[in-house]
């Protein structure tokens, strides 16, 4: 292997959202650096199973009425 090519690979703690604490190895940050999740495994629905939090009400009815009166050439 080239040397002097490959980024830093070193201890980080990552902090889940539920507050549990694991090591790891990883390139991101510095030595000892926390990473702290905002999505993990334990509350995001696509690994839960839930349904899905929508925070943005409104916007497809608004894009609707927005282009309500738009026609393509090929839908004549």
């Amino acid at each position: 292997m080239k040397k002097k090519i490959h980024p830093d690979y070193h201890k980080i703690q990552v902090v889940m959202t539920d507050g549990t604490k694991f090591e790891t190895k990883s390139t991101w940050g510095k030595e000892n650096d926390t990473l702290k999740l905002d999505i993990d495994p334990k509350s995001h629905f696509a690994w839960t199973g839930g349904k899905q939090k929508i925070l943005d009400k409104g916007r497809i009815s608004k894009f609707n009425k927005k282009f309500q009166n738009f026609k393509s050439k090929e839908s004549k």
